[in-house]
C-alpha cells in the first residue's frame, strides 16, 4: 500500500493567511486554490470569491492541507482535541520557534520546560488558534 497523510485545518476565512505564515516558518512550496472563477453551482451556501477552497504546504519542514469553512456556523479553531506535534532536534531551535509564533501574536499554553519523561516540551497556540506542541528528545 502507498499512503501519505497530513493534517487538514478548516480555518473561518483565515487560510491563505495562515498557510502563508506557515511557510514562512517551515519553507517548503504553498499552492492556494480560491473559489474565484470555480463553478459553485449546486453548492448549499457560495463562498466569497476570495474564500481558500484548498491550500497545501508541502516539501518544507511540514506538510499541511487546509480550506476555508463556508457557510454561517464557522468552526473555531480553538479547540483543545487536535495539535501539531513539532519535534526539534535542539533546545534553541524550539525556543526559536516559540518565540517565532509569539512574536506573529501567538500565546504561550504551557512553559517550555523539562518534561517528566525525560524531553523537553511545551505549548503555544499560534494567533490562528492552531495549538503547537514543542519538544525536544531528552539525551538518552
Amino acid at each position: 500500500m502507498s499512503l501519505s497523510t497530513a493534517p487538514y485545518i478548516s480555518f473561518p476565512g483565515t487560510t491563505a493567511k495562515a498557510m502563508a505564515f506557515y511557510q514562512s516558518i517551515f519553507g517548503g512550496e504553498l499552492e492556494v486554490l480560491r473559489y474565484d472563477g470555480m463553478s459553485t453551482e449546486g453548492f448549499p451556501v457560495q463562498p466569497g470569491p476570495d474564500a481558500v477552497a484548498h491550500a497545501s504546504l508541502t516539501g518544507g519542514a511540514l506538510d499541511l492541507r487546509a480550506g476555508d469553512e463556508i457557510g454561517d456556523d464557522l468552526p473555531s479553531t480553538l479547540s483543545p482535541v487536535y495539535s501539531i506535534l513539532a519535534m526539534t532536534d535542539t533546545v534553541p531551535e524550539a525556543e526559536a520557534l516559540i518565540e517565532t509564533f509569539t512574536a506573529a501574536g501567538g500565546t504561550i499554553e504551557l512553559p517550555f520546560l523539562p518534561a517528566p519523561w525525560g524531553d523537553t516540551y511545551g505549548q503555544v497556540r499560534d494567533s490562528f488558534g492552531v495549538m503547537w506542541q514543542v519538544a525536544t528528545p531528552g539525551s538518552a
